[in-house]
């Protein structure tokens, strides 16, 4: 498989993750897009041993779109603390058959259970809970699907996903959480937002999701 890059230079690598194909190596021993940059890296520059690419944030497995990764571990540091400071911003697209408000921001404490590889919405003074915050917005209607333009201030494992499902909107498509049956989960990253880490420009990368149903009925054919 050769990965569709956006972007890259010295510092950074943009792709698109392919959906249902991990983020990084996990226990189904499945390829993940991490190592097929790698490889990729490898390959086209001719670079012997073993070839450095950090994670800097992830997609759950079964969503797809933008991903950036760092070539640097200067620019890994760099780009860590842009998430942790909200420089770094995050755009999805993800589509529900429940009605919502026309816009809207969801805020939540959210704890994650290993073992079962799981989130759900506690107290705010559970201990381990995460604060989780996104904004969101309803971009199109159709047959009885909402497309949601959601903008996400926290990356939290499953956070669009756990907060959709709580306030009573789960995504076509994950049964995990409560979904409707679809072909794939109905969750986009089209669009992602940094700060150079040595040019400090910012840098905008998008891409719409596949025009395959649902998306196709939106025609989403290019980010709003």
């Amino acid at each position: 498989m050769t990965p569709q890059v956006l972007y890259e230079d010295n510092h950074l690598l943009v792709a698109l993750k392919p959906q249902n194909m991990p983020s990084q190596a996990d226990s189904s021993g499945d390829m993940d897009f991490l190592n097929l940059l790698k490889q990729y890296i490898k390959e086209k520059y001719q670079k012997p041993g073993e070839v450095y690419l950090g994670l800097v944030h992830r997609l759950d497995r079964p969503a797809g779109g933008v991903m950036v990764f760092a070539r640097t571990s200067k620019a890994a540091a760099r780009l860590a603390r842009q998430l942790r400071d909200g420089s770094f911003q995050k755009k999805y697209y993800a589509v529900v058959s429940s009605a919502l408000p026309a816009s809207g921001a969801l805020e939540n404490y959210l704890l994650k259970d290993s073992g079962t590889n799981t989130t759900r919405v506690v107290a705010p003074d559970t201990p381990g809970a995460k604060r989780a915050l996104l904004d969101y917005r309803i971009a199109a209607r159709r047959g009885g699907l909402f497309l949601l333009d959601i903008t996400l201030h926290t990356g939290r494992p499953h956070q669009i996903r756990v907060q959709l499902s709580h306030a009573g909107a789960p995504l076509l498509g994950d049964a995990k959480y409560g979904g409707k049956s679809a072909k794939n989960l109905c969750l986009w990253s089209y669009s992602l937002s940094v700060l150079h880490p040595t040019k400090k420009e910012r840098l905008t990368f998008t891409c719409p999701p596949p025009s395959v149903y649902p998306w196709d009925i939106f025609d989403v054919t290019a980010p709003s």
